[in-house]
């Protein structure tokens, strides 16, 4: 039995736990790109609204004190923060959401993911709850497609390696997006940063890819050199920006693509000298950033995403803001995209609740049709109207 929103003022939503997440299709790679893809047109077409002045913010986050005065309070960490993101998208969506979630990266310790994520989908004309979702698999799997919709308009066409650096959860469905795009992947070359973390995810990637020959190696140039699509999965270090991954010139293969969702570092000669494209997820959300923290806030404490260094040397005129150019306008024909085996693509991912919107409305939609998931009641008619 499908689940049919009630006539107004009875209020009824979904709750789809996170195996209704699963049996809902949320790990669905190859549809999820598609969904990506749709997404990242709309916003390059401006047909979106997102927190901020400008409608660009990737979201509010709290932040904690180094060392708190009250009681109670916790104090500042890795990775320690709660977080809100709200967006509208246009569109065959037309719907409203926030995804929030809280982290902090001592969950390990307590078998939990490091972030814990929930998203609300509202009706965009009444505000009325539709769905309330367990969110992990939502974000995750939202966060591996819009690196395939890059894969999909940029990877060569035969591409046959990949090569990932840091090879968390993000890798993992950053891989899947990649090979749903180009199943001529045969090899995959995996460097952590402690031994006995990346052979449990080697492991993972050959059971989940029993078709592919997965290595482990033990440098960055080894994952790097002679690789058709590299994953930049590295989150950030205490360490600094000497932890980010180096991604060496003359270690990138004629041809490859670098997807970027995470930490990066490249030589500025190769950014400015024409020698590699810049492609990002979108403009307005790098320009936000700035906005936001000021340019006395380098790119590195910005979880050291490459597409905020890139506006720093567009801001000192280093880069004409047309060198950085939307996946959406590629993906719609606006821009062009590969157009000689050669080329090298650096494609740098922010993430933008735009996109857990549009995955969340899918996958509500299926859930609807499925019978899939917990009706809950808000109210039947409200107390207070």
């Amino acid at each position: 039995m499908t689940f049919t929103p009630p006539e107004l003022p009875r209020i009824d939503f979904l709750y789809l736990n996170e195996q209704d997440m699963l049996d809902a299709g949320v790990a669905d790679s190859a549809r999820c790109v598609e969904v990506m893809e749709e997404t990242l047109i709309l916003l390059a077409d401006g047909d979106y609204r997102m927190a901020g002045a400008s409608a660009n913010s990737h979201g509010a986050q709290i932040n904690f004190p180094a060392r708190p005065e009250h009681a109670g309070m916790p104090a500042d960490g890795p990775d320690r923060r709660f977080m809100a993101m709200p967006a509208y998208l246009g569109g065959r969506f037309g719907t409203t959401g926030v995804k929030w979630y809280g982290s902090n990266a001592e969950n390990r310790a307590r078998d939990l993911p490091r972030s814990i994520h929930v998203f609300v989908l509202n009706d965009t004309d009444t505000g009325a709850p539709l769905a309330i979702m367990s969110a992990n698999t939502l974000s995750a799997y939202r966060t591996g497609a819009v690196p395939g919709v890059g894969v999909k308009h940029l990877a060569l066409s035969d591409a046959e390696s990949v090569g990932i650096i840091g090879p968390g959860v993000m890798s993992r469905t950053i891989l899947s997006s990649a090979v749903s795009q180009r199943p001529s992947i045969r090899t995959v070359k995996v460097k952590g940063r402690s031994e006995a973390s990346t052979y449990r995810a080697a492991k993972w990637y050959a059971e989940s890819f029993p078709e592919l020959d997965v290595q482990v190696v033990h440098s960055e140039q080894e994952a790097i050199e002679n690789s058709d699509i590299l994953i930049a999965g590295t989150s950030t270090s205490k360490d600094g920006p000497s932890a980010f991954p180096y991604f060496k010139t003359d270690w990138l293969k004629p041809g490859a693509l670098v997807l970027a969702p995470a930490a990066a570092r490249f030589d500025d000669d190769l950014l400015t000298s024409g020698r590699a494209d810049l492609v990002v997820d979108y403009r307005g959300l790098y320009q936000e950033w700035f906005q936001e923290n000021g340019p006395k806030v380098t790119y590195e404490e910005l979880l050291g995403i490459p597409g905020n260094h890139w506006w720093d040397l567009k801001e000192q005129g280093v880069l004409r803001e047309e060198q950085l150019v939307n996946i959406g306008d590629i993906a719609s024909g606006h821009a062009p995209g590969r157009v000689s085996d050669g080329q090298i693509f650096l494609y740098s991912i922010g993430g933008m609740p735009v996109e857990d919107v549009a995955w969340a409305t899918d996958l509500y939609e299926n859930a609807r049709r499925k019978g899939i998931g917990t009706v809950l009641n808000l109210w039947d008619t409200p107390a207070l109207s």
